[in-house]
């Protein structure tokens, strides 16, 4: 069956927001309050580096303060510990992060724990956890609330819809879960252990497919007219760019997907710069 599929395109949808978001942040400075994001990064990491530089980029570009701490992989535990604290207390930071993976001789939930979580933009600690899952979140996990406002920029409506998700991970896949339920949806978490996949995949109204595993996703997998979301970010056998849904297989199918690159990406950075202006404006509400 070929349908008209639209794509969810997240770079569009960000563009879109960033006009919003700067009158928001002119609004704050007005008030004598800039936002700021403070990013820890520690070594080398090349991945890490891109992030790091897109968030500073787009932190910027909207007017937030942007704070890069730049940690040789040597740090000492009780270093970056130090630092931590040190943000935990700085007025001028409304949220940061620690870049992840942290050097091995770091005990990298003893950092994540050590983030005051009224700071904490990357909804990581215990505590930011604990409330996503009760429905009170101080913080959001900002790949989950990336996806969560492109879809509400498409008008997709969750209430009572069928969702699925492949991968459990707990920085997309079970936060992803969490706002889904909020939003009264079915929710089903499947994984690597999961067996009959396809069949479970193929009744999902919503997949979302976080997995690492280039073009997992084939038709076979999606019902007819489904929403897919894919989050990967994998190379295919000719080192080009690809997902974790094999797009050209499952256009075929699919009412709306996102892209690779162009999607969840572009959202993932939006969520987390909103999410540091909205704690801006408490801070300037007092």
């Amino acid at each position: 069956m070929v349908i008209s599929m639209k794509l969810l395109e997240g770079k569009k949808v960000a563009q879109a927001l960033d006009e919003t978001m700067t009158k928001r942040v002119e609004e704050l400075k007005k008030k004598g309050v800039t936002p700021g994001l403070a990013v820890i990064l520690v070594g080398d990491n090349s991945a890490s580096a891109v992030y790091v530089r897109n968030k500073k980029r787009r932190a910027e570009k909207l007017g937030i303060d942007f704070q890069l701490i730049h940690f040789d992989a040597t740090v000492t535990e009780d270093e970056l510990l130090q630092k931590i604290d040190e943000l935990n207390h700085d007025e001028k930071v409304d949220g940061f992060i620690v870049q992840l993976p942290v050097p091995d001789h770091i005990d990298e939930d003893k950092v994540i724990e050590a983030i005051d979580p009224r700071k904490d933009v990357d909804g990581f600690t215990p505590i930011s956890v604990g409330n996503l899952w009760i429905g009170t979140p101080l913080t959001k996990p900002a790949t989950a609330s990336g996806i969560l406002m492109m879809l509400d920029h498409y008008n997709v409506d969750l209430d009572g819809k069928n969702v699925v998700i492949v991968g459990r991970s707990n920085i997309v896949g079970k936060p992803t879960a969490a706002l889904m339920l909020d939003r009264n949806a079915t929710v089903t978490i499947t994984h690597s252990h999961t067996k009959n996949l396809k069949e479970i995949t193929s009744k999902a109204d919503v997949l979302v497919v976080a997995i690492g595993k280039a073009k997992f996703i084939t038709k076979e997998y999606v019902k007819d007219q489904a929403i897919v979301v894919d989050v990967g970010m994998d190379r295919d056998e000719n080192g080009k760019l690809c997902g974790d849904v094999d797009f050209d297989d499952v256009k075929q199918k699919a009412a709306m997907m996102t892209p690779v690159p162009g999607g969840v990406g572009p959202m993932t950075i939006t969520a987390l710069v909103d999410q540091v202006i909205e704690l801006a404006e408490g801070r300037a509400n007092g």
